[in-house]
């Protein structure tokens, strides 16, 4: 391929990616290419939303990443699905709408030094780009949803398409339990228990590659995707004031490596993991892990790739007598076949379920001011992902810490882009993380023993009643829990004299000119949530500021 030119060059066509082009190319003036090392989105399984079984772990729509033996998880490995398709994470992720809390976002605003990330200003780009179902016509919505929620935008939110009688027990037994209901979790405070809302239309899931790809980007002159195309490295050169700056990349497309260049600038959107992968592969990072792998350093930044949090999920099982569940509903062909009627004929029922149906948001112990845990609730058993369903009636209760004080690293090993790094989460390696697995338990067992679920007799299978001191507990948590894939942190926004950060408040890496970070690996801590909504805030914010230093 000849060398090609471009005003700005988006690396990743993942959930901010694909937020980025659109902004930035309906500016007919900006000439936007938009890279992604994935294939199309034409895989079946990614639409229906049950399919994300069949999407993780599969190296046709993910990275099949694996974490480093940990510690805290008593020396085991787990898998850490990364999307790899048009639409990144959103194309296989639980397509669930949590923003986190307003404390979160204050506190981006407090270590980055810049008011524009307080929660006040970050609400306006949720909502920009939402179209909320209560804002329907005929919609439920009250005053003050409408303060919250926008409508018109292209990131569709909808309510599930199911209803489960042992989950709706559940949540009652949560209330009797002292959490209360809520019917939103996304004006700042989520503490409550509610079904989760989910990114879907009509049945089906709704990614961010339908969002803000298909139809706009498409039909824009000024627009060029490449999917299929391995970026290698960044390309620098002398800029002003004597630092470097990024001119455009290496990349490998149809088995030719060719160089592009970027007139503006690069932007990384290639994820928590992808994205420090990048930039130590390009000579930014730490001095000392770049010199072991020979790539000669443009700038150290020792930040790249530390500072990696994650939501670690404990699964408490619950065998019930008494009640429908899925492992009851699929334990036959005729079940089965039934299930799929319905969702060709409705788009409801089980294949139009999120990997989570029931949600709560609540605190481990009153040491905590906020909620510090959440619930994904399912209606459903089995011993681990990808696993057969228990051939007995049983719901799952994952509970994660919101806010997890240990940190791990993404590190290069070595100059092949095609390698993946060594990805070292840390569980459960603060006492503080331990205690919260330990206490988050027993939360578990406070709710399966109100009068609404104790109905169903409930029997807990995993992790075990005979384990109960704060030791056994933690132990037990590393030996079942797991990610619920929500990898954070690992180029964090900071203030320049934070030796840590990667980029500023304006997600501009530190050092280097025509280079920006934008994606979840700039969140100085994790959100209080799942973490794809927080990810498209973070591009529409960005895509206004990089829009009006063009003007």
């Amino acid at each position: 391929m000849a060398e090609q030119e471009f005003d700005y060059i988006v690396v990743g066509a993942g959930t901010a990616g694909c937020l980025l082009a659109n902004r930035l190319s309906a500016d007919p003036n900006n000439r936007v290419l938009l890279i992604e090392a994935g294939g199309r989105d034409n895989y079946h399984w990614i639409h229906v939303p049950v399919g994300y079984l069949y999407c993780i772990n599969n190296p046709r729509t993910d990275w099949c990443f694996r974490t480093e033996p940990d510690k805290g998880l008593n020396g085991r490995s787990l898998i850490y699905p990364r999307g790899k398709t048009l639409g990144g994470c959103s194309s296989i992720n639980g397509m669930l709408y949590i923003r986190g809390q307003a404390r979160d976002y204050d506190g981006w605003a407090e270590a980055s030094g810049d008011d524009a990330w307080r929660w006040e200003n970050c609400l306006p780009d949720f909502m920009k780009h939402e179209h909320h179902h209560r804002l329907d016509d005929g919609g439920d919505a009250d005053a003050a949803h409408r303060d919250y929620h926008g409508h018109g935008g292209e990131w569709r939110v909808e309510k599930q398409r199911l209803k489960w009688q042992v989950l709706d027990d559940f949540a009652e037994a949560a209330v009797q339990a002292g959490i209360p209901r809520t019917r939103d979790f996304n004006r700042g405070d989520n503490e409550g228990v509610d079904y989760f809302e989910v990114n879907q239309r009509s049945g089906w899931r709704w990614n961010a590659a339908k969002a803000f790809l298909r139809p706009t980007c498409a039909k824009r002159d000024n627009f060029t995707l490449w999917h299929s195309a391995q970026v290698h490295r960044l390309l620098f050169e002398s800029g002003s004031e004597g630092k470097p700056r990024a001119t455009g990349v290496e990349l490998e497309r149809d088995g030719v490596i060719s160089q592009v260049k970027a007139t503006r600038e690069v932007i990384l959107a290639a994820g928590a993991i992808g994205s420090p992968q990048l930039l130590q592969l390009s000579g930014i990072g730490p001095a000392s892990l770049l010199a072991e792998h020979d790539i000669p350093l443009v700038h150290e930044l020792p930040g790249v790739g530390e500072n990696l949090q994650d939501h670690l999920q404990i699964r408490s099982v619950y065998k019930v007598t008494g009640a429908k569940t899925l492992n009851t509903l699929a334990a036959s062909w005729l079940g089965k076949a039934k299930i799929g009627m319905e969702y060709v004929l409705k788009r409801t029922g089980p294949m139009s379920m999120a990997p989570s149906q029931l949600c709560a948001f609540t605190r481990s112990s009153e040491a905590y001011e906020h909620p510090n845990i959440e619930y994904h609730v399912q209606p459903l058993s089995l011993e681990a992902f990808g696993q057969p369903l228990h051939d007995y009636p049983a719901i799952t209760a994952s509970v994660c810490n919101l806010n997890p004080t240990s940190r791990g690293s993404v590190r290069i090993k070595s100059r092949d882009p095609r390698e993946a790094p060594a990805i070292a989460p840390n569980y459960l390696s603060t006492e503080e993380d331990r205690k919260v697995a330990a206490d988050s338990l027993r939360v578990t067992r406070r709710i399966a023993e109100q009068p609404a679920f104790a109905r169903y007799h409930p029997e807990e299978v995993k992790p075990g009643l005979e384990y109960q001191t704060d030791e056994e507990l933690a132990r037990l948590a590393g030996d079942i829990g797991t990610t619920i894939f929500h990898p954070v942190g690992t180029a964090k926004m900071g203030r320049a004299d934070d030796p840590m950060a990667v980029v500023d408040p304006r997600l501009r890496v530190h050092g280097v000119q025509g280079l920006r970070v934008v994606d979840a690996s700039i969140m100085p801590t994790i959100t209080s949530g799942n973490t794809n909504s927080p990810t498209l805030m973070i591009a529409e914010k960005a895509a206004g500021w990089i829009l009006a230093e063009r003007h």
